[in-house]
């Protein structure tokens, strides 16, 4: 699947005010555009970024469209994802904005189940991310940890969420995600229908897309594709075989979007555990620390990531 760069889509800001381009992009078209990328004959293909540095890297190497990843961005503040932290949401906020400043192409924001707060904080909070210059937001029904009625949030509720978005920021793509098959330990407990159910009410409070993680049965991705007259999210899994073709299987199924989600963070999380293990081994497994081709071909140069501040 190859990735569209949308850096053409950008006009010459004469108020320089990114501190790092001198380009401000037409905020309002690449939104027009992030819509369209849900509807073409491939899959939106999104990376999902935890920094200015991850997103600017990934926009470079030609992504049509970039998203964050709660999880990476709670994590490097020392917060568990998923609990409405208030650093969580003042960091996701920042995030946006300095993404706005830098990015020529679409990107969309993962806002948890809209950090612990109703209708009216949500509303704000869409607001200012639509005002940062974001093209949409992940929305989940799902809170880990949540005791009581189990996971997931009730429908009727999130709903009201998800209208509150779009009444304050019509523009946004609003990705409604179900956690039906991912915060519980048998999706068996979750039937189908309560996932189905929940889309159609989600679509009908204003959602664009449906987002389901935690599917890879191709049964059930072909139903929910059937079942949801809107764009279908679902989560990249490799598999044991590495996921050869598995974008292809999906967009022969009909997904129309696939996430990486927290898997870009976590894979450089695991990264740098393993390098940081070579150099203390000094070379014990044929990695050369100091800079050899044993596993750091690749690895961008100090001067490569400052500019990617600049």
């Amino acid at each position: 699947m190859s990735a569209v760069n949308t850096g053409t889509d950008a006009t010459t800001d004469t108020t320089t005010d990114t501190g790092t381009t001198g380009i401000r992009p037409d905020r309002t078209h690449l939104t027009n555009t992030f819509h369209a990328l849900h509807h073409t004959d491939e899959p939106l293909l999104l990376p999902n970024a935890w920094d200015a540095a991850s997103a600017t890297a990934l926009a470079t190497a030609g992504f049509a469209a970039i998203g964050t990843t709660s999880l990476g961005v709670a994590a490097a503040l020392g917060e568990p994802d998923g609990q409405g932290s208030a650093r969580v949401r003042d960091a996701t906020v920042a995030l946006a904005r300095r993404l706005g400043r830098r990015l020529t192409c679409p990107y969309t924001v993962d806002i948890e189940g809209g950090f612990g707060g109703g209708p009216e904080e949500v509303s704000a909070l869409a607001e200012e991310l639509a005002e940062a210059g974001a093209s949409g937001v992940n929305l989940e029904d799902g809170l880990p940890g949540r005791t009581g009625d189990g996971p997931l949030v009730a429908a009727a509720r999130q709903a009201e969420l998800i209208r509150a978005v779009k009444e304050s920021a019509p523009g946004l793509y609003v990705n409604a995600r179900i956690d039906t098959h991912w915060l519980v330990d048998d999706a068996a407990t979750r039937p189908l229908d309560e996932t189905l159910a929940r889309a159609e009410t989600y679509l009908a409070a204003g959602a664009d897309g449906v987002f389901v993680p935690g599917v890879a049965d191709e049964r059930v991705i072909g139903t929910l594709v059937a079942g949801i007259p809107a764009p279908l999210n679902v989560l990249y899994t490799p598999g044991p075989d590495g996921g050869r073709g598995r974008l292809a299987r999906l967009a022969e199924l009909g997904v129309r979007r696939v996430s990486t989600g927290s898997l870009l963070f976590r894979s450089a999380l695991h990264a740098a555990v393993t390098l940081a293990e070579s150099v203390r081994a000094d070379g014990a497994d044929g990695v050369d620390g100091g800079g050899g081709p044993g596993g750091l071909a690749g690895v961008p140069g100090y001067g490569e990531v400052q500019r990617l501040a600049e």
